[in-house]
């Protein structure tokens, strides 16, 4: 006996089943390559690819169907949009026998080598990326989402800080009709004076984005770039003394709460008129508490992203 010739399992059902919203594999761990403007950048990724299972006599589909067309696209192809388009409509048609919608995600960390602020030094910083692929019945979307974090201060705890060292000021000098420069320097740089400072933490913006599937790269940099700007306080990787004097500079500068965060980022993203849709999701990973402060604001078109907790 042949394998050829044996049964095949995937089509041994005598009565009519429910039929799958999604059949595939997750997990799987293959190399990429993929278009960042006109950058081409590489990384291993979790890679998730399913289609539905429609056919209620089909106790499944060929899985060795998609992981061979996988593996070819991955071997000959930098990933793109219109490679993704491509892609989805040939996953479809290798199990057009029971399937009418396909996905296809890409997880990895793209590696961006970024400038100190001051010092002439540089470094990697790393960026969580996914690339999202769906053909549902012929309409197809393309969405990537990446992760930033930042520095977030807190308004409130900065105000009570500066009010804790007025009142320590005027514990001292209360009763002085007039104070000389050196006496108020002095006080300024008394390392037992600055009674109190804000707290802040390190923060996260997600932000999905949905582009036009015509396109032949994602605008990773230049939209992380977007993004940096607007918070203002990336977080940093080579780091001089003059470097965190500048960091510590830009955390006074850049007060935000997390919905002061998420209007930045909604204010920037609107002025960018590539990107046909957003999604963010912003998250202050409190030091003052135990829980994280979160915000989460849509684009707000008609069918696009919804914003959920």
């Amino acid at each position: 006996m042949t394998v050829n010739s044996v049964t095949d399992p995937i089509r041994t059902l005598e009565t009519e089943q429910r039929e799958l919203n999604w059949v595939g594999m997750a997990n799987l761990r293959l190399p990429i390559r993929f278009r960042n403007g006109e950058q081409i950048e590489h990384g291993i990724s979790s890679t998730k690819i399913f289609v539905d299972l429609n056919d209620r006599q089909a106790r499944g589909i060929h899985m060795s169907r998609s992981y061979d067309l996988l593996h070819k696209q991955l071997s000959e192809q930098v990933l793109s949009p219109q490679v993704l388009r491509t892609f989805l409509g040939e996953l479809l048609t290798v199990h057009t026998e029971y399937s009418t919608q396909a996905k296809v995600e890409f997880s990895c960390e793209l590696l961006l080598l970024r400038k100190s602020l001051v010092s002439n030094n540089e470094g990697w910083n790393y960026y969580p990326l996914r690339l999202i692929g769906k053909n549902i019945k012929g309409t197809i979307t393309i969405d990537w989402e990446v992760t930033v974090f930042y520095s977030g201060t807190c308004p409130a705890s900065a105000s009570l800080a500066q009010q804790t060292i007025q009142e320590q000021f005027d514990q001292k000098f209360g009763t002085s009709n007039t104070l000389s420069a050196t006496q108020v320097r002095m006080f300024l740089t008394a390392r037992d004076k600055i009674v109190a400072t804000p707290h802040g933490q390190r923060s996260s913006a997600t932000i999905r984005l949905r582009q036009e599937v015509a396109t032949d790269a994602f605008p990773l940099t230049a939209v992380i770039d977007r993004v940096e700007n607007a918070l203002g306080t990336p977080v940093q990787t080579a780091v001089k003394r003059e470097d965190e004097r500048e960091f510590a500079r830009l955390n006074g500068q850049n007060l935000m709460f997390c919905e002061d965060a998420a209007r930045r980022l909604s204010s920037s993203l609107d002025d960018e008129p590539s990107i046909l849709d957003y999604l963010i999701r912003v998250e202050h990973y409190e030091s003052l508490h135990a829980h994280d402060a979160v915000c989460v604001i849509d684009k707000g078109i008609q069918g696009g992203f919804k914003a959920e907790p």
